[in-house]
């Protein structure tokens, strides 16, 4: 996605208007933040939450399994730092997991099991609309550096106002049908990942760089990869495989 590790972040944001822009989906831009997040701040991992209309927190992006891991306990436990940032709209430092076990026993546990030691979460809002949380994760013990911090707020607000934007292009009249979709592509893609998987015997966080690489290779979004992999049904209970 990036050329290289030293570009400026600004180009982060120009590659997550670009799937704006050229009409790619929420899970697109979503991939596209986390993956900034990882590679110009001291996080080793991202995730993002984002809410239905019911107030339901689901997992949107994560750039690794291992964060995908611990944002899914997040939500099955009903506690967490994303999940505080969220609900209380305020930023959640957490510098030290451990010192954290107290308050959220079962993401601490599986945080640390998962390797990482610290967690800073940003909320993400739209006006005083809250759309979900940003979660980076770091390997050692301490805070964000202070650009750290201020780049991760920014890529928050900048993610919020492109999932507006991807609600109007797209025509969704609510955010329930904006989410209904999203939770669509994301089941899909995972099926993806599972079959590249299986196919060329990598792990599933290598699988997904696989599918965007074809993603890349097609000039489309995530989804639209992804089916090429996927056994969709068609006439008299037939199936077929895209690929």
């Amino acid at each position: 996605m990036f050329a290289n590790e030293g570009e400026s972040f600004v180009e982060v944001f120009v590659a997550i208007a670009d799937t704006v822009q050229t009409g790619h989906d929420v899970i697109d831009t979503m991939d596209v933040l986390v993956q900034g997040c990882t590679m110009f701040t001291a996080a080793i991992a991202a995730g993002i939450l984002l809410a239905d209309s019911s107030d339901v927190l689901h997992v949107a992006a994560s750039s690794s399994e291992r964060a995908s891991d611990v944002e899914e306990e997040q939500l099955g436990a009903h506690e967490g730092p994303c999940l505080d940032a969220y609900r209380s709209g305020a930023t959640i430092d957490v510098p030290n997991i451990a010192d954290a076990r107290g308050t959220w026993p079962a993401f601490s546990a599986i945080a640390e099991a998962r390797g990482y030691r610290a967690v800073h979460s940003v909320p993400m809002r739209f006006g005083s609309q809250r759309l979900g949380a940003l979660n980076l994760f770091l390997a050692e013990p301490g805070r964000l550096s202070g650009r750290d911090a201020e780049l991760a707020e920014a890529m928050a607000l900048y993610a919020a106002n492109s999932v507006e934007q991807h609600r109007k292009i797209q025509g969704h009249t609510t955010v329930r049908d904006q989410m209904k979709v999203m939770l669509e592509d994301r089941v899909l893609i995972e099926q993806a990942k599972g079959v590249l998987a299986q196919r060329y015997g990598v792990p599933m966080d290598q699988a997904f760089g696989l599918l965007r690489a074809e993603a890349r290779r097609m000039h489309t979004g995530l989804r639209d990869a992804a089916t090429k992999f996927v056994v969709r049904p068609f006439g008299d209970g037939q199936k077929k495989m895209i690929s």
